[in-house]
């Protein structure tokens, strides 16, 4: 069975840090697919980063280029969001995605086979 575990959101001022985990079990890291969509409050979901295990290409949403970063812990089965430069248009329910498929450049739209509980982020102004 896939499980996968996210922690580290919480309550951050404008302009801060937060670093996201997610810890998978049961799940292969060969030629993968896995990274973080968020929900913000009355909104759809969006994707936000995505990460092929098979090469290492890197995916983000316009909205955070340059702001979060996506790398993993192939040791430890983790993959993490580091989250700089918050913005309280961030404020989301966070979920770590997996698929046993890489990433293609429409990772956005695809649907994914598993899903974390979610984590809440929430960044005041």
């Amino acid at each position: 069975e896939v499980q996968l575990v996210e922690s580290g959101g919480g309550l951050v001022q404008a302009g801060g840090s937060l670093r996201l985990s997610c810890a998978a079990s049961g799940f292969s890291f060969d030629d993968s697919a896995i990274g973080w969509f968020r929900q913000a409050p009355g909104k759809g979901r969006e994707g936000v980063s995505c990460l092929d295990t098979g090469d290492s290409s890197t995916y983000y949403a316009d909205s955070v280029k340059g702001r979060f970063t996506i790398s993993i812990d192939n040791a430890k089965n983790t993959v993490y969001l580091q989250m700089n430069s918050l913005k309280p248009e961030d404020t989301a329910i966070y979920y770590c995605v997996a698929d046993q498929v890489p990433p293609s450049p429409f990772w956005y739209r695809v649907p994914y086979d598993y899903w974390g509980q979610g984590t809440q982020v929430t960044v005041s102004s």
